[in-house]
């Protein structure tokens, strides 16, 4: 989950300013605009937004599925459109992976791995956008740039160490420190949804076969996919998380039983999160985020896990809900002042 580093080697970067003259006065004395792009696996999607951290504009574009240089034109395409009204600017991308690097100094290079954009995989996708683009480009994982936008303004602004969590079709989590990124040793903090579902039950043990080749992982648990695959072990009838959750507020008792499920497994992992990293606070997005009673749920059932007992760690539902990703992307680069 490693955002790219600067690339003297390409003559990008001096002390975190781009030599090439984007500097900009902006709102509030930062003097940067910046363009976010998420890169996914059906849509490109861009954006530009000042230094105040307002949307100035936005594009979108099919992803060109299984054509490495065409998805690195596409993205060039959106950020050169958007610079056309806005001027130049700042460039940080989200991608479906992560930026695994090797070497120091002129020789250092990142290649993307475990992205489900498969045709990304191996290949050195920071380097070859900033070439397209003549600048230093920051690439982190979707997860941590929805960390990072909620933690610059989002639900957790100003706190200092913030986890977050996506729980959508799958389950991914990212680590911001102080607004940034905080990738690890191995570019994999806050992989979260990788990790066995702790304290499970006889029933649950060893739980669903997950797509990484392990069993029990918490993707298989607590994501969107997660809730309608145990509704449906429990009842034999196949329903959207959507429609689970309407028959729970219509009163059907197996919709929200499995709804109960969610929040306790939800509140073990999110412990596990308290325990080991102890969070200023802790953002949950993606569509399961939709459902309100999780936040009252979780917050109830925590004390109770974490070691000790008491903890009162805030559990937030994302400020920027579907755009948290791109706006973060734009936050790889953080408020600067100049001089």
């Amino acid at each position: 989950m490693a955002a790219s580093g600067e690339r003297p080697e390409l003559g990008f970067v001096t002390d975190g300013w781009y030599t090439g003259g984007w500097e900009r006065e902006q709102s509030g004395g930062d003097v940067l605009t910046r363009i976010g792009v998420d890169l996914g696996g059906t849509k490109i999607e861009a954006l530009a937004m000042d230094g105040a951290g307002v949307e100035l504009a936005r594009y979108r574009v099919a992803t060109p599925r299984g054509d490495y240089d065409g998805t690195v034109k596409a993205v060039e395409g959106l950020v050169r459109r958007l610079e056309s009204e806005v001027g130049p600017a700042t460039v940080g991308v989200g991608i479906p992976g992560t930026m695994e690097f090797h070497g120091v100094g002129a020789e250092r290079v990142g290649k993307v791995k475990n992205a489900n954009s498969t045709w990304l995989n191996g290949r050195p996708f920071d380097r070859d956008l900033s070439v397209a683009l003549n600048r230093e480009v920051r690439v982190a994982n979707d997860a941590n740039c929805f960390v990072v936008s909620e933690a610059t303004d989002g639900a957790a602004a100003g706190l200092g160490v913030v986890f977050g969590v996506i729980l959508g079709t799958g389950c991914g989590g990212g680590i911001a420190l102080n607004g940034q990124v905080h990738a690890g040793r191995n570019g994999v903090a806050g992989e979260w949804g990788h990790m066995p579902l702790p304290w499970a039950t006889e029933e649950e043990f060893p739980g669903p076969a997950c797509f990484c080749g392990r069993r029990g992982c918490m993707e298989m648990w607590i994501s969107g996919t997660g809730l309608m695959q145990d509704y449906e072990r429990a009842t034999g009838r196949a329903k959207t998380g959507a429609e689970i959750v309407a028959a729970a507020e219509a009163g059907e008792a197996s919709a929200d039983a499995a709804l109960v499920r969610l929040e306790d497994r939800i509140a073990r992992g999110l412990a596990c999160i308290v325990d080991v990293l102890d969070p200023d606070a802790i953002v949950i997005g993606g569509g399961v985020s939709r459902i309100g009673r999780i936040y009252p749920a979780i917050a109830a059932a925590l004390p109770g896990l974490v070691f000790g007992g008491g903890a009162d760690t805030p559990v937030l539902q994302a400020k920027h809900g579907d755009s948290s990703g791109v706006r973060g992307a734009a936050w790889l680069w953080p408020l600067e002042k100049k001089g």
